[in-house]
Protein backbone atom coordinates (compact mmCIF):
# COMPACT_ATOMS: atom_id res chain seq x y z
CA UNK A 1 0.00 0.00 0.00
CA UNK A 2 1.57 2.90 -0.86
CA UNK A 3 2.06 5.65 2.00
CA UNK A 4 2.36 9.76 2.06
CA UNK A 5 3.28 12.71 3.50
CA UNK A 6 3.21 16.33 2.94
CA UNK A 7 5.59 18.47 1.58
CA UNK A 8 6.22 20.63 4.17
CA UNK A 9 5.32 18.05 6.99
CA UNK A 10 2.31 18.83 8.32
CA UNK A 11 -0.50 17.10 10.69
CA UNK A 12 -3.02 17.67 7.77
CA UNK A 13 -2.98 14.09 6.95
CA UNK A 14 -4.15 13.19 10.36
CA UNK A 15 -7.02 15.56 11.23
CA UNK A 16 -8.70 16.05 8.01
CA UNK A 17 -10.36 13.67 5.52
CA UNK A 18 -8.52 10.20 5.50
CA UNK A 19 -6.25 10.39 2.19
CA UNK A 20 -6.67 6.55 1.74
CA UNK A 21 -10.42 7.62 0.23
CA UNK A 22 -8.87 9.41 -2.62
CA UNK A 23 -9.56 5.68 -4.49
CA UNK A 24 -12.25 4.97 -7.20
CA UNK A 25 -15.06 5.07 -6.01
CA UNK A 26 -14.13 7.66 -3.38
CA UNK A 27 -13.80 11.80 -3.12
CA UNK A 28 -12.57 13.99 -6.00
CA UNK A 29 -9.55 14.81 -5.30
CA UNK A 30 -9.88 18.78 -5.58
CA UNK A 31 -7.47 21.61 -5.73
CA UNK A 32 -7.54 25.34 -4.75
CA UNK A 33 -8.64 27.48 -7.92
CA UNK A 34 -9.95 24.25 -9.62
CA UNK A 35 -13.36 25.02 -11.50
CA UNK A 36 -16.57 22.80 -12.01
CA UNK A 37 -19.88 22.88 -14.35
CA UNK A 38 -18.11 24.65 -17.04
CA UNK A 39 -16.15 27.33 -15.01
CA UNK A 40 -18.75 28.78 -12.99
CA UNK A 41 -17.97 27.07 -9.71
CA UNK A 42 -14.07 28.24 -8.28
CA UNK A 43 -12.87 26.42 -5.53
CA UNK A 44 -10.74 28.89 -2.59
CA UNK A 45 -10.91 27.02 0.47
CA UNK A 46 -12.83 23.58 2.14
CA UNK A 47 -15.39 23.89 4.35
CA UNK A 48 -15.73 20.40 5.76
CA UNK A 49 -15.77 16.91 4.99
CA UNK A 50 -17.87 13.91 6.37
CA UNK A 51 -17.49 10.29 5.56
CA UNK A 52 -19.24 10.10 2.23
CA UNK A 53 -18.81 13.46 0.97
CA UNK A 54 -15.94 16.84 0.97
CA UNK A 55 -17.26 20.30 1.22
CA UNK A 56 -15.98 23.60 -0.40
CA UNK A 57 -16.00 27.20 -0.48
CA UNK A 58 -16.70 28.37 -4.37
CA UNK A 59 -17.52 31.29 -6.13
CA UNK A 60 -20.00 31.17 -8.15
CA UNK A 61 -19.39 33.51 -11.26
CA UNK A 62 -22.68 33.39 -12.74
CA UNK A 63 -24.51 35.15 -9.59
CA UNK A 64 -21.63 37.07 -8.36
CA UNK A 65 -22.11 34.90 -4.39
CA UNK A 66 -20.34 32.77 -2.48
CA UNK A 67 -21.97 29.59 -2.21
CA UNK A 68 -21.29 25.80 -0.69
CA UNK A 69 -20.07 23.26 -2.96
CA UNK A 70 -20.87 19.48 -1.57
CA UNK A 71 -18.97 16.81 -3.64
CA UNK A 72 -20.18 13.30 -2.72
CA UNK A 73 -18.22 9.77 -3.23
CA UNK A 74 -18.21 8.71 -6.39
CA UNK A 75 -20.08 5.18 -5.15
CA UNK A 76 -23.02 7.32 -4.44
CA UNK A 77 -25.91 6.37 -6.57
CA UNK A 78 -26.95 9.78 -8.77
CA UNK A 79 -28.88 11.31 -8.27
CA UNK A 80 -27.91 10.64 -4.67
CA UNK A 81 -30.78 10.08 -1.84
CA UNK A 82 -29.81 13.41 0.01
CA UNK A 83 -30.07 15.32 -2.96
CA UNK A 84 -33.54 13.66 -4.17
CA UNK A 85 -34.73 14.18 -0.30
CA UNK A 86 -33.60 17.93 -0.31
CA UNK A 87 -35.53 18.60 -3.53
CA UNK A 88 -38.70 16.60 -2.45
CA UNK A 89 -38.22 18.88 0.83
CA UNK A 90 -37.81 22.08 -0.73
CA UNK A 91 -41.35 21.39 -2.56
CA UNK A 92 -43.69 19.95 0.49
CA UNK A 93 -42.20 21.43 3.38
CA UNK A 94 -41.19 24.92 2.05
CA UNK A 95 -39.16 25.87 5.43
CA UNK A 96 -36.80 28.57 4.80
CA UNK A 97 -34.69 26.81 7.64
CA UNK A 98 -33.68 24.39 5.13
CA UNK A 99 -30.38 25.13 3.07
CA UNK A 100 -31.34 27.05 -0.03
CA UNK A 101 -30.59 24.31 -2.76
CA UNK A 102 -29.00 26.80 -5.92
CA UNK A 103 -27.89 24.13 -8.09
CA UNK A 104 -27.01 20.14 -8.88
CA UNK A 105 -24.87 17.89 -11.47
CA UNK A 106 -22.66 15.33 -11.92
CA UNK A 107 -19.07 15.84 -12.14
CA UNK A 108 -17.29 12.80 -13.65
CA UNK A 109 -13.37 12.59 -12.53
CA UNK A 110 -10.55 10.19 -11.87
CA UNK A 111 -12.00 8.06 -8.96
CA UNK A 112 -15.85 8.16 -10.51
CA UNK A 113 -18.94 10.00 -11.55
CA UNK A 114 -19.51 12.29 -8.35
CA UNK A 115 -23.13 13.38 -7.59
CA UNK A 116 -22.36 17.82 -6.42
CA UNK A 117 -24.80 19.76 -4.95
CA UNK A 118 -24.77 23.89 -4.63
CA UNK A 119 -26.32 25.17 -1.42
CA UNK A 120 -26.36 29.12 -0.36
CA UNK A 121 -22.84 29.77 1.82
CA UNK A 122 -23.72 28.27 5.71
CA UNK A 123 -21.68 29.29 8.47
CA UNK A 124 -20.23 27.31 11.32
CA UNK A 125 -22.34 24.06 13.33
CA UNK A 126 -24.43 24.91 16.60
CA UNK A 127 -22.35 22.53 18.11
CA UNK A 128 -18.83 23.88 16.93
CA UNK A 129 -20.10 27.80 18.21
CA UNK A 130 -21.40 26.20 21.72
CA UNK A 131 -17.86 24.70 22.42
CA UNK A 132 -16.16 27.75 21.44
CA UNK A 133 -18.00 29.49 23.94
CA UNK A 134 -17.84 26.96 26.27
CA UNK A 135 -13.88 26.63 25.68
CA UNK A 136 -13.79 30.60 26.84
CA UNK A 137 -16.09 29.06 30.30
CA UNK A 138 -19.22 31.17 28.69
CA UNK A 139 -22.48 29.72 27.61
CA UNK A 140 -24.74 31.32 24.76
CA UNK A 141 -26.92 33.99 25.42
CA UNK A 142 -30.17 33.36 26.81
CA UNK A 143 -31.81 35.18 23.83
CA UNK A 144 -29.55 33.17 21.09
CA UNK A 145 -30.14 29.97 23.27
CA UNK A 146 -33.99 30.31 22.57
CA UNK A 147 -33.69 31.91 19.34
CA UNK A 148 -32.28 28.89 17.89
CA UNK A 149 -34.34 26.39 20.21
CA UNK A 150 -37.78 28.52 18.53
CA UNK A 151 -35.94 27.98 14.93
CA UNK A 152 -35.26 24.20 15.37
CA UNK A 153 -38.92 23.38 16.45
CA UNK A 154 -40.42 25.64 14.00
CA UNK A 155 -38.56 23.53 11.59
CA UNK A 156 -38.72 20.10 12.37
CA UNK A 157 -43.07 21.48 12.53
CA UNK A 158 -43.20 22.04 9.37
CA UNK A 159 -41.02 19.39 8.37
CA UNK A 160 -43.31 16.75 9.84
CA UNK A 161 -46.43 18.46 9.03
CA UNK A 162 -45.29 17.84 5.59
CA UNK A 163 -44.97 14.10 6.32
CA UNK A 164 -41.07 14.24 6.40
CA UNK A 165 -38.16 13.48 9.24
CA UNK A 166 -35.10 14.43 9.48
CA UNK A 167 -33.50 11.49 10.85
CA UNK A 168 -30.18 12.28 11.96
CA UNK A 169 -30.75 15.22 14.34
CA UNK A 170 -28.18 17.01 16.11
CA UNK A 171 -25.68 20.34 16.77
CA UNK A 172 -23.29 19.25 14.09
CA UNK A 173 -26.10 19.08 11.95
CA UNK A 174 -28.01 22.62 12.47
CA UNK A 175 -25.47 25.53 11.30
CA UNK A 176 -26.02 29.58 11.14
CA UNK A 177 -26.75 30.89 7.93
CA UNK A 178 -24.18 33.48 6.57
CA UNK A 179 -26.10 35.75 4.40
CA UNK A 180 -24.13 39.02 5.29
CA UNK A 181 -20.68 37.06 3.85
CA UNK A 182 -21.86 35.77 0.49
CA UNK A 183 -21.28 39.03 -0.94
CA UNK A 184 -18.15 40.22 0.68
CA UNK A 185 -14.81 40.49 -1.20
CA UNK A 186 -12.62 37.19 -1.20
CA UNK A 187 -10.08 38.78 1.21
CA UNK A 188 -12.68 40.20 3.27
CA UNK A 189 -13.96 37.16 3.11
CA UNK A 190 -10.80 35.25 4.19
CA UNK A 191 -10.64 37.89 7.02
CA UNK A 192 -13.15 36.56 8.69
CA UNK A 193 -13.10 32.48 7.63
CA UNK A 194 -9.48 32.38 7.79
CA UNK A 195 -7.24 32.18 4.59
CA UNK A 196 -6.63 28.42 2.71
CA UNK A 197 -3.71 26.58 4.58
CA UNK A 198 -2.60 24.15 1.80
CA UNK A 199 0.74 21.64 1.81
CA UNK A 200 1.64 19.53 -0.93
CA UNK A 201 0.70 15.96 -1.00
CA UNK A 202 3.77 13.57 -2.02
CA UNK A 203 4.28 9.88 -2.07
CA UNK A 204 7.04 8.73 0.79
CA UNK A 205 8.80 6.27 -1.68
CA UNK A 206 9.04 9.15 -4.36
CA UNK A 207 6.90 8.34 -6.58
CA UNK A 208 4.53 9.79 -8.75
CA UNK A 209 0.55 10.68 -7.32
CA UNK A 210 -2.03 8.97 -9.29
CA UNK A 211 -4.69 11.03 -10.94
CA UNK A 212 -7.15 9.92 -8.18
CA UNK A 213 -4.70 11.72 -5.52
CA UNK A 214 -5.32 14.77 -4.35
CA UNK A 215 -2.05 17.28 -5.22
CA UNK A 216 -2.42 19.12 -2.14
CA UNK A 217 -4.04 18.89 1.31
CA UNK A 218 -6.10 21.60 2.89
CA UNK A 219 -6.57 22.59 6.21
CA UNK A 220 -10.48 22.79 6.70
CA UNK A 221 -12.21 26.80 7.21
CA UNK A 222 -11.63 28.04 11.21
CA UNK A 223 -14.72 30.91 11.44
CA UNK A 224 -11.66 32.40 13.38
CA UNK A 225 -13.44 35.83 13.13
CA UNK A 226 -17.40 34.93 13.13
CA UNK A 227 -19.19 36.48 15.15
CA UNK A 228 -22.36 36.44 13.76
CA UNK A 229 -24.43 33.84 15.98
CA UNK A 230 -26.97 36.52 17.64
CA UNK A 231 -28.31 37.83 13.92
CA UNK A 232 -27.70 34.84 11.82
CA UNK A 233 -30.48 32.31 11.34
CA UNK A 234 -30.27 28.25 11.36
CA UNK A 235 -30.44 25.90 8.28
CA UNK A 236 -30.57 22.25 8.76
CA UNK A 237 -27.96 20.21 6.33
CA UNK A 238 -27.58 16.71 5.85
CA UNK A 239 -30.71 15.17 4.50
CA UNK A 240 -29.13 11.62 3.77
CA UNK A 241 -30.83 10.11 6.69
CA UNK A 242 -34.73 11.89 5.79
CA UNK A 243 -37.12 10.58 4.94
CA UNK A 244 -41.65 10.25 4.31
CA UNK A 245 -44.19 9.54 7.26
CA UNK A 246 -44.63 5.75 6.95
CA UNK A 247 -41.60 4.77 4.49
CA UNK A 248 -38.82 4.65 7.28
CA UNK A 249 -35.76 3.11 6.61
CA UNK A 250 -34.68 -0.30 7.93
CA UNK A 251 -32.02 1.20 9.84
CA UNK A 252 -30.14 4.80 10.82
CA UNK A 253 -26.59 5.76 10.64
CA UNK A 254 -26.91 8.07 13.83
CA UNK A 255 -24.60 9.02 16.77
CA UNK A 256 -24.27 6.18 18.85
CA UNK A 257 -24.50 8.34 22.09
CA UNK A 258 -27.33 10.27 20.21
CA UNK A 259 -29.48 6.80 19.86
CA UNK A 260 -33.59 6.92 20.51
CA UNK A 261 -34.73 4.49 23.22
CA UNK A 262 -37.00 2.89 20.73
CA UNK A 263 -34.51 1.83 18.35
CA UNK A 264 -32.60 -0.01 21.15
CA UNK A 265 -35.30 -1.71 22.35
CA UNK A 266 -38.23 -2.40 19.88
CA UNK A 267 -35.99 -2.14 16.75
CA UNK A 268 -38.80 0.17 15.01
CA UNK A 269 -38.44 3.90 14.94
CA UNK A 270 -40.66 6.74 13.24
CA UNK A 271 -40.94 10.68 12.56
CA UNK A 272 -40.78 11.04 16.18
CA UNK A 273 -37.02 10.15 16.35
CA UNK A 274 -36.52 13.67 15.84
CA UNK A 275 -38.39 15.05 19.22
CA UNK A 276 -35.59 12.73 20.94
CA UNK A 277 -33.07 14.36 19.21
CA UNK A 278 -34.30 17.82 19.42
CA UNK A 279 -34.72 17.23 23.27
CA UNK A 280 -30.80 16.26 23.32
CA UNK A 281 -29.75 19.37 21.22
CA UNK A 282 -31.94 21.53 23.43
CA UNK A 283 -30.42 20.07 26.77
CA UNK A 284 -26.52 20.39 24.52
CA UNK A 285 -26.90 24.43 23.67
CA UNK A 286 -27.50 24.45 27.85
CA UNK A 287 -24.89 22.39 29.05
CA UNK A 288 -22.48 21.95 26.34
CA UNK A 289 -22.44 18.61 26.21
CA UNK A 290 -24.61 15.81 24.91
CA UNK A 291 -27.15 14.27 27.56
CA UNK A 292 -25.66 10.94 27.70
CA UNK A 293 -22.30 8.83 26.79
CA UNK A 294 -22.07 5.41 24.56
CA UNK A 295 -19.36 3.41 26.06
CA UNK A 296 -19.90 0.50 23.14
CA UNK A 297 -22.95 -1.08 25.16
CA UNK A 298 -26.60 -0.30 24.72
CA UNK A 299 -27.14 -1.45 28.33
CA UNK A 300 -24.98 1.27 29.56
CA UNK A 301 -26.62 3.93 27.31
CA UNK A 302 -30.13 3.04 28.60
CA UNK A 303 -28.75 3.12 32.14
CA UNK A 304 -28.10 6.73 31.67
CA UNK A 305 -31.51 7.64 30.26
CA UNK A 306 -33.55 5.90 33.00
CA UNK A 307 -34.25 9.08 35.89
CA UNK A 308 -32.89 11.63 32.96
CA UNK A 309 -36.50 12.49 32.75
CA UNK A 310 -38.53 9.44 34.03
CA UNK A 311 -38.25 5.45 34.64
CA UNK A 312 -38.32 2.79 32.24
CA UNK A 313 -41.78 2.24 31.24
CA UNK A 314 -43.34 -0.75 32.43
CA UNK A 315 -43.94 -2.07 29.06
CA UNK A 316 -39.74 -2.48 28.13
CA UNK A 317 -38.71 -3.94 31.85
CA UNK A 318 -38.40 -7.26 30.81
CA UNK A 319 -36.43 -6.45 27.58
CA UNK A 320 -34.11 -4.26 29.99
CA UNK A 321 -33.24 -7.51 32.42
CA UNK A 322 -32.51 -9.13 28.57
CA UNK A 323 -30.34 -6.32 27.24
CA UNK A 324 -28.83 -6.34 30.56
CA UNK A 325 -27.77 -9.38 30.53
CA UNK A 326 -25.99 -9.55 27.38
CA UNK A 327 -24.33 -6.61 28.31
CA UNK A 328 -20.30 -6.70 28.44
CA UNK A 329 -20.14 -4.79 31.55
CA UNK A 330 -20.29 -5.81 35.48
CA UNK A 331 -23.77 -5.51 36.44
CA UNK A 332 -22.53 -3.28 39.26
CA UNK A 333 -22.04 -0.93 36.68
CA UNK A 334 -25.58 -1.20 35.50
CA UNK A 335 -28.10 -0.06 37.83
CA UNK A 336 -30.95 -2.79 37.39
CA UNK A 337 -34.46 -0.85 37.77
CA UNK A 338 -36.62 -1.37 41.16
CA UNK A 339 -39.11 1.34 40.70
CA UNK A 340 -37.46 3.19 44.13
CA UNK A 341 -37.04 6.01 42.49
CA UNK A 342 -40.18 6.86 40.00
CA UNK A 343 -41.26 10.03 42.01
CA UNK A 344 -38.26 11.91 42.80
CA UNK A 345 -36.84 14.10 41.09
CA UNK A 346 -34.95 13.52 37.93
CA UNK A 347 -31.38 13.55 36.83
CA UNK A 348 -32.10 16.53 34.50
CA UNK A 349 -34.47 18.78 36.52
CA UNK A 350 -31.45 18.21 39.79
CA UNK A 351 -29.01 19.24 36.58
CA UNK A 352 -31.41 22.29 35.60
CA UNK A 353 -31.98 23.82 39.04
CA UNK A 354 -28.43 23.63 39.77
CA UNK A 355 -27.07 25.38 36.92
CA UNK A 356 -29.39 27.60 35.19
CA UNK A 357 -30.42 30.80 36.75
CA UNK A 358 -31.91 32.75 34.16
CA UNK A 359 -35.23 33.19 34.16
CA UNK A 360 -36.12 33.21 30.33
CA UNK A 361 -34.41 29.61 30.23
CA UNK A 362 -36.81 28.35 32.76
CA UNK A 363 -39.36 27.05 29.73
CA UNK A 364 -36.72 24.88 28.78
CA UNK A 365 -37.18 22.40 31.21
CA UNK A 366 -40.56 21.34 30.77
CA UNK A 367 -39.69 21.17 26.90
CA UNK A 368 -36.67 19.20 27.24
CA UNK A 369 -38.63 16.64 29.88
CA UNK A 370 -41.55 16.49 27.09
CA UNK A 371 -39.44 15.63 24.15
CA UNK A 372 -37.16 13.16 25.75
CA UNK A 373 -39.68 10.66 26.86
CA UNK A 374 -39.15 7.06 26.11
CA UNK A 375 -42.15 6.20 24.48
CA UNK A 376 -42.59 8.09 21.12
CA UNK A 377 -46.31 8.38 21.59
CA UNK A 378 -45.58 10.53 25.29
CA UNK A 379 -43.48 13.01 23.25
CA UNK A 380 -44.76 16.51 22.86
CA UNK A 381 -44.86 17.41 19.55
CA UNK A 382 -42.65 20.09 17.68
CA UNK A 383 -45.82 22.42 17.95
CA UNK A 384 -46.87 21.57 21.43
CA UNK A 385 -43.45 22.10 22.53
CA UNK A 386 -43.42 26.10 20.64
CA UNK A 387 -46.50 26.95 23.03
CA UNK A 388 -44.45 25.68 25.82
CA UNK A 389 -41.78 28.18 24.91
CA UNK A 390 -44.33 31.03 24.30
Amino acid sequence: MDQFATNPASNLPYNQEKVLLYRSGGYHPVCLGDTFKKDRYRVVHKLGWGGFSTVWLARDTLLGAWVALKIEIADTTIPSLELLNLQSIHQHAGSDRVAHLIDSFVHVGPNGSHQCTVTELLGPSVDSVVADYHAGGERLEPDIILKITKQLLEAICSLHQAGYAHGDLSGANVVFAASKLSHLSQDALFDIVGHPESVALVRIDGGPLSDGMPKQLIRNISWAEWVDEDEEDIRLIDWGEAFKHGKEPARLAQPRDLKAPEIIFTGHFDYRVDLWRVGCMIYTLLFAARPFQYLDDDAVLIAQMIGFVEELPQQWRQEWEVIQSRSSHSPIDIPHYNGANLYQASKLQSRFYALVYEPELMPLLPIIRGLMRFLPSERLTAAEALKLLG
